[in-house]
């Protein structure tokens, strides 16, 4: 639906009270509205022509803002910080490992106690919620 390019919008957002009030700004103009919790799910809804709007909720852990920057062809990024990209990279190997936290450590090749510090000080904690951690 979302991907077929002839007027549609993706919201993407794992607020999904966000997400339904934003779907209703879009509602009246009648064009057809896919609402994804997940930038992995949006990515597969995507086609070659993708919407003709897309809200993306900037908060959401696995986004990588210095891609997005470069994809939006604003030449003149400057690098993202080390804690963003560190952040980024947490929250996406939390997500692979289903929130296996022990795993995670392991791939990431820290010690458990220093990825539970990093969840803290990133505030990731929430974000396991929906992992089912």
């Amino acid at each position: 639906m979302a991907g077929n390019g002839s007027g549609s919008v993706l919201v993407i957002s794992a607020d999904s009270a966000r997400a339904g009030q934003v779907a209703e700004v879009f509602r009246p103009s009648g064009m057809p509205i896919s609402i994804e919790g997940r930038g992995s799910a949006a990515a597969a809804v995507l086609g070659p022509a993708g919407p003709s709007v897309m809200v993306l909720d900037m908060s959401l852990p696995e986004l990588d803002l210095q891609r997005l920057r470069e994809a939006l062809g604003d030449g003149d990024t400057v690098p993202e910080p080390l804690e963003a990209v560190e952040r980024r990279q947490i929250a996406a190997m939390l997500r692979y490992t289903g929130g296996n936290r022990r795993k995670a450590a392991q791939l990431l090749g820290l010690a458990r106690s220093t990825l539970l510090a990093k969840i803290r000080r990133y505030g990731l904690e929430p974000a396991l919620s929906h992992v089912g951690v």
